[in-house]
């Protein structure tokens, strides 16, 4: 079931200094947000949207096929002073969406070539070696993940936008604490229900609190050769 009301993302054309309501990371001009009534603004990585991929406007078929797919998805919006309106840029959708979208497109020449741009920016993105090591710290701290998981919440966690945890200070000294973060945010999103509660209009905190013990069982699963000398 999809979410009845298109969520919203906000890129910022404000020249004044801001930050997010929750974690405090500042958010300047051309910051990707999340509006939240009473509270203020939320960068990606803290409206839990950070794992969603762009797909800018213009390419009518493969958005239409995407969103279809997505269980969970956002428009994102720019204002613009000369029209004086907020304008449409593209859509946030699951990248899971987009390969099928694609898949369904793949006689396109068009969604080929965008296939390429897209897997050039995602390399663009990462620095490689901050990548390896950090996946060498997932696979420290939870030796019994599924192999090859390390590698892939190590590329989520570190992509050069959008807040998340593997660009902070303490992200990028490896710090435990981070790890734990991006882990947990890849077991919530990937090991639970919670993209398609929150596609069905759940609130942020209430969704997790419905998936909080599948979080923390598999969290203990992954740890689990730790304790058991494996």
């Amino acid at each position: 079931m999809k979410q009845t009301e298109d969520l919203k993302v906000f890129i910022s054309t404000g020249d004044r200094d801001s930050a997010c309501c929750e974690c405090g990371e500042a958010l300047g001009r051309g910051a990707w947000i999340t509006l939240v009534e009473g509270k203020g603004a939320l960068c990606l990585a803290c409206a839990d949207l950070d794992h969603l991929i762009f797909l800018p406007s213009g390419k009518t078929a493969l958005t239409r096929r995407a969103r279809k797919h997505s269980i969970l998805s956002a428009v994102v919006l720019k204002w613009s002073r000369a029209r004086k309106r907020y304008e449409r840029q593209g859509l946030l959708v699951e990248e899971q969406a987009m390969e099928r979208a694609e898949a369904e497109c793949l006689a396109d020449g068009e969604v080929r070539a965008r296939r390429r741009e897209r897997e050039a920016e995602r390399r663009a993105e990462l620095d490689r070696e901050y990548v390896e090591r950090f996946a060498l710290r997932v696979r420290e701290l939870f030796p019994a993940c599924p192999t090859g998981r390390e590698r892939v919440i190590a590329e989520h966690a570190c992509r050069k936008y959008s807040g998340r945890v593997g660009r902070s200070a303490a992200g990028k000294s490896l710090d435990e604490e981070a790890i734990r973060l991006a882990v947990t945010a890849h077991v919530r999103h990937a090991e639970t229900r919670y993209d398609e509660l929150l596609g069905k209009g759940y609130e942020r905190r209430k969704a997790r609190e419905q998936v909080e013990e599948k979080v923390l069982q598999v969290l203990g699963k992954w740890e689990g050769a730790t304790n058991s000398g494996a």
